[in-house]
């Protein structure tokens, strides 16, 4: 386990390259999810308008 760990001496390389891998693609699941949350509010607000304009 330990020598899988150093990576053969590369795991100052490594390691920090997974982090940063996980981290962006954390941000970029957290990013579509906040987007998705906003179109979907959006449009049920452009859909409340209309149906407003619509009943008299």
């Amino acid at each position: 386990m330990d020598k899988f760990l150093a990576m053969g001496g590369y795991a100052v390389y490594v390691w920090p390259a997974y982090a940063a891998f996980f981290v962006v693609f954390a941000a970029d699941l957290i990013a579509t999810a906040a987007r998705r949350r906003r179109v979907l509010k959006e449009l049920r607000a452009r859909i409340a308008r209309q149906s407003a304009r619509r009943s008299p």
